[in-house]
């Protein structure tokens, strides 16, 4: 998902789409971030934690 600039006060934030474990589909908002590279870093960081698997083998 893209990083969007909050021109208003010049910070970055995120919006994530994700299916939570019941199968929803949810969207989350982080807001606040001084760099564009930090924002990606977080998106990124996020999309790995949801991406888990519940089943085991």
């Amino acid at each position: 998902m893209p990083v969007f600039k909050n021109e208003s006060n010049n910070t970055w934030y995120v919006m994530s789409r994700y299916v939570n474990w019941k199968g929803e589909r949810k969207q989350k908002c982080k807001r606040g971030f001084a760099t564009k590279r930090e924002a990606q870093e977080w998106e990124r960081t996020f999309q790995q934690q949801n991406a888990a698997d519940m089943d085991m083998s």
